[in-house]
């Protein structure tokens, strides 16, 4: 049989990953950049909202199966894989692939050793699980929304990011790679319940923590990390851009008074009740100069201050460029895989599209007589 995928943390490590839009091609495409040899089945439809095809970034470092998991030919398939696999990854509301056939009872039954994981955005049970919704609907019900929010203003989301990727697609393979760790031990798979909701409220526990210990008191808009602080806070300079500053800790703080020319005793950090007047002060300061101006008085200091960039800008700031943030694919500038690692190194690599399938099919032991 050929061997595994060279190189990652996660190399030797089958994944199967059936379908699905936003978080479970994350999801697979994580697993994948850390060496996991993960195959795709998808229906032969096509790509789903958001989706470029095969030069889409959350589909790289993999193949997509075209597949019809209602047919037998399909099911077929799909039983022969997760025979072989580590893991199966999923993302379609609950009973979806019981209803296939292809739940955990029917697979586990097969390879007793199988994690199964599961990405939702209510869970698998629950009065709202069967319902459908998406990131927006998944951080206002858990908190996070209603955290994001200025005085006099309706809650800001940032776009879907929270629920989706780091409730959704990172808490799941965060929980089968867990899982996979104990199935070593005991020799047995289980089922993984990634939800949404769960995934991004855990997200808050900093903010439940100050509000335990009574630092995050006042309505949205008002606290220390909501854009209540003047020193938490992102400014407009004179040009149009954006300075976001955060210097939170005293001698940040401090450093950040002195570049800006301020004395420390008309800024007192900590006096909520002059917080809405020395941000007014911070804005007039802020306003008076260009981003350049800002960018190189402050970003190279100890001072927690850093230009705002925009999606398509950030790949050419210095410090991205001399890590190598960035990487091209295919054509298309995306994140390079994270985290890094000092000797099984991820790497971020191109879909696999070959015509036929044969190749990562035969990786696995599956030659034309058994798909």
């Amino acid at each position: 049989m050929t061997s595994a995928r060279p190189d990652g943390p996660l190399s030797g490590t089958r994944i199967l990953e059936v379908g699905g839009i936003g978080p479970n091609p994350f999801a697979g495409m994580l697993l994948a950049d850390m060496g996991a040899d993960v195959i795709r089945l998808d229906r032969a439809a096509g790509a789903g909202f958001g989706q470029l095809g095969p030069t889409d970034p959350s589909l790289r470092g993999r193949p997509t199966v075209s597949v019809d998991l209602k047919a037998e030919t399909g099911k077929k398939l799909a039983f022969s894989l997760a025979e072989r696999a580590d893991a199966l990854i999923e993302g379609f509301r609950p009973g979806v692939m019981e209803r296939l056939g292809l739940g955990p009872e029917q697979l586990l039954a097969r390879n007793p050793r199988l994690v199964y994981g599961r990405v939702t955005g209510y869970g698998q049970e629950g009065p709202m699980a069967a319902l459908p919704g998406h990131d927006l609907n998944y951080v206002a019900m858990s908190g996070v929304l209603g955290a994001s929010q200025r005085i006099g203003e309706k809650p800001m989301f940032a776009i879907n990011t929270v629920a989706d990727y780091g409730g959704g697609a990172m808490l799941l393979a965060f929980g089968v790679v867990c899982a996979l760790l104990e199935a070593r031990v005991s020799g047995q798979g289980q089922v993984v319940d990634a939800a949404m909701v769960d995934g991004s409220a855990l997200l808050m526990t900093m903010v439940h923590a100050l509000g335990a210990a009574g630092a995050w008191q006042g309505p949205p808009g008002t606290n220390v990390l909501d854009s209540g602080a003047h020193f938490y806070e992102v400014y407009a300079t004179a040009d149009g851009g954006h300075v976001a500053v955060a210097a939170i800790e005293p001698r940040f703080y401090a450093r950040l008074l002195e570049l800006l020319g301020l004395p420390e005793a008309e800024f007192p950090q900590w006096e909520r009740d002059r917080w809405p007047e020395l941000k007014t002060r911070l804005t007039e300061v802020f306003s008076a100069q260009s981003t350049r101006y800002w960018e190189q008085l402050l970003e190279l200091d100890e001072a927690c201050a850093t230009v705002v960039r925009g999606v398509f800008e950030a790949p050419q700031h210095p410090h991205l460029l001399a890590r190598g943030t960035f990487v091209e694919l295919a054509g298309v500038l995306q994140p390079a895989a994270a985290p890094r690692f000092s000797r099984t190194p991820a790497v971020a690599r191109p879909a696999e599209t070959e015509p036929e399938p044969s190749a990562a099919l035969a990786r696995w032991g599956i030659g034309p007589q058994d798909d």
